[in-house]
């Protein structure tokens, strides 16, 4: 079940820019602007809330008005506040769509219907959505290419993703050293 009161991240910001308390704001939502459309944003614990007085977006970030940041010391005051708004303010999706979010939480799957953990959620690390999986028992997490070959079913529902983790392991079911130091 999704939970209307949970918090979603829809972006951070980052330097202060100039000196009139403008500040970068690295966002999340698939329209850079978009950000702005969803009303006054909060900190993590939602004590803290921001209202986006206006915004440019550029190739390399959003460049927004906070209402009361005036100069550039506050400005750099927010540098790395996460910005979240309530998922019950996002628009409805269509049937069978879903935001990443939904998927934190949900319990990852094998094909075979055996458990390989809880998605910790989507990550971007500039090549493409990643599913990232926490597995019970270990420190590491398995991230997984967000394709439809690698997850081929999500049932948010059922609260099941399914997942076709890659196989790494060589034929004796460990990489040697050398390969490891190499990269291959």
């Amino acid at each position: 079940m999704i939970d209307p009161d949970r918090l979603i991240l829809l972006g951070e910001i980052g330097a202060a820019h100039g000196i009139r308390g403008e500040v970068s704001i690295r966002t999340f939502t698939e329209d850079p602007a978009d950000i702005a459309a969803y009303g006054p944003l909060s900190d993590k614990s939602g004590a803290r809330t921001f209202t986006i007085a206006g915004l440019r977006v550029t190739s390399k970030a959003v460049i927004a008005r906070i209402k009361g940041v005036d100069d550039r010391t506050a400005a750099e005051k927010l540098r790395n506040t996460k910005l979240y708004v309530k998922r019950r303010r996002l628009p409805e999706l269509e049937p069978g769509s879903f935001y990443h979010e939904d998927l934190a939480g949900l319990t990852a799957i094998d094909e075979a219907g055996g458990v390989l953990g809880t998605v910790a959620g989507v990550v971007n690390y500039g090549a493409g959505d990643l599913i990232e999986v926490a597995r019970p028992g270990e420190r590491d997490t398995l991230l997984v290419p967000f394709t439809n070959k690698a997850v081929p079913h999500i049932d948010l529902a059922a609260g099941i993703v399914t997942i076709i983790a890659p196989d790494f392991a060589e034929a004796d079911g460990e990489p040697e050293a050398d390969d490891l130091e190499s990269g291959g």
